[in-house]
């Protein structure tokens, strides 16, 4: 590993939340208790950096060979004693047997970087409980939502922020410096009671991705009840026939495009309510209710499973062809053909209606990539807000509308074909072609001039039934005012 490398910061001189702050002093010596891979890695990420690590270990001579050459590696005493500045990468049960230090801690910095192995798992976080056993230290919480990997490969590979909280301001201003230097970026959470909800961050599992998960699963056990019924169960009872080898691969295949297709609306449906709230109150300072207001914060990942379900859908319709059920119904075709004798099975109606079903399938899934591929924070950073907004936005609609048409294609003419409605149900696409077109209706409405204006306004500022003054001159020239209201 590349010392040079490691040790230039990532990110230029900056300040914390409304703190300015210099760099520490060049060749600072910094404190870290414990021996665990976290304080290897932490070790290692320091020097780097070009601190000066002395590190704490109950037995020095086992522990001097897996910390870099350049630490300084000693009895836990002797390390506090050589820093102002000590990390505490031991675990909660472990801070009981650092109290014989506590003289010697006293008017030290404490950084506990510890996490629990459940959220909420004690009353009290662990950081205000190191503070607790130690009250004449002062105790940071911070870079324990940074992993030990993300600690040795650098900033670049992993999450920057690091999430500091202390009751001391001059504490949590240090601690952000020597993260600084280490190449992450300091973010101030506040005082020591923000602890807790720190230390719960690396324990949450896809927090924001539980309802859309949800939603996708949701969907997709419906489609795919409703696709088992009309090509398993209708042909088993109407002509008893066993079509059970449907279910993995084909079944699967129709329910994939319905759940792609409906969550790409569910993107866009939000906003469609958003404008409909503003233009009836004609006001955009009204809060939105909580369901939509969840809704909007969660189209990301409602977009993204999108994508997930139409990428899942090409590859099972690629595959369509290798299935050896298919091959025996191409057999089983050509034999029927050849015995009555059939020399021209060309259908020029269905060779076009495939052709541009496909084309146009590959447009979709070609624009949705797109979609995902900038959403991304390594490539959405790099974009401006209007050229996100033109993709996420404009091209998203069009890609919704470009699989509307894909939807359409499939169907052809087969929603007026008696024989597709299995049980008198209807076709599956024709039932997900409700949400998007009312989309796609909705946002032809809101380009109406009338419409788009009115609403643009609202966006800007203005509100119905709001007054706001004016001043006219008189008939003597002199000025009086009075009031109107907004929407005249």
């Amino acid at each position: 590993m590349s010392g040079g490398d490691m040790a230039k910061p990532l990110l230029g001189q900056g300040s914390m939340e409304g703190e300015g702050r210099t760099a520490p002093a060049a060749g600072r010596t910094v404190g870290v208790l414990g021996s665990g891979d976290f304080a290897r890695a932490l070790a290692i990420r320091l020097v780097c950096s070009g601190f000066k690590v002395v590190v704490g270990s109950r037995n020095p001579k086992r522990k001097v060979g897996l910390f870099p050459s350049a630490a300084e590696v000693t009895f836990q005493a002797e390390a506090v004693k050589k820093a102002d500045v000590i990390f505490v990468a031991v675990f909660r049960e472990h801070y009981s047997t650092l109290c014989d230090l506590a003289d010697v801690l006293a008017g030290k910095i404490l950084v506990d970087v510890s996490n629990n192995t459940e959220i909420s798992h004690h009353k009290e976080s662990n950081a205000e409980y190191l503070s607790s056993l130690f009250p004449a230290s002062t105790v940071v919480k911070g870079f324990n939502v940074v992993s030990a990997w993300t600690l040795q490969s650098g900033a670049r590979d992993g999450n920057k922020q690091v999430l500091i909280c202390s009751n001391s301001p001059e504490a949590k201003r240090t601690v952000a410096e020597i993260a600084q230097v280490m190449g992450f970026t300091p973010v101030d959470m506040g005082c020591m009671s923000s602890a807790c909800e720190i230390e719960n961050i690396p324990l949450r599992l896809l927090p924001a991705w539980k309802i859309p998960i949800f939603l996708s699963l949701g969907l997709f056990l419906c489609f795919f009840t409703y696709n088992l019924i009309r090509q398993v169960i209708h042909p088993y009872i109407r002509e008893q026939k066993n079509k059970l080898y449907k279910i993995p691969i084909e079944v699967v295949n129709t329910t994939l495009p319905c759940v792609a297709y409906v969550m790409l609306s569910l993107v866009y449906l939000p906003g469609v309510l958003a404008a409909c709230s503003q233009l009836y109150h004609g006001t955009k300072y009204r809060r939105f209710p909580d369901w939509l207001d969840q809704w909007l914060q969660h189209r990301k990942q409602i977009g993204l499973l999108s994508f997930f379900c139409a990428a899942l859908h090409a590859v099972y319709s690629f595959c369509l062809p290798m299935r050896r059920s298919h091959r025996y119904q191409l057999i089983e075709t050509a034999v029927k053909q050849a015995m009555e004798k059939k020399m021209n099975v060309w259908v020029e109606e269905e060779v076009w209606r495939m052709e541009i079903y496909i084309s146009v399938g590959i447009i979709a899934l070609g624009l949705l990539s797109l979609l995902a591929i900038t959403s991304l924070p390594s490539v959405s950073n790099s974009l401006n807000w209007r050229e996100f907004s033109f993709v996420q936005s404009t091209l998203g609609f069009i890609a919704l509308v470009i699989s509307t048409l894909h939807t359409l294609t499939y169907g052809w003419s087969r929603a007026f074909d008696e024989n597709q409605y299995k049980f008198y149900l209807p076709p599956t696409y024709t039932l997900t072609l409700l949400v998007p077109c009312t989309v796609i209706l909705a946002k032809i409405i809101f380009a109406l001039p009338c419409i788009h204006q009115r609403l643009l306004r609202i966006r800007r500022g203005w509100e119905k039934g709001r007054y706001v003054k004016f001043v006219l001159p008189s008939a003597t020239g002199e000025y009086s005012s009075g009031e109107t209201s907004s929407n005249v």
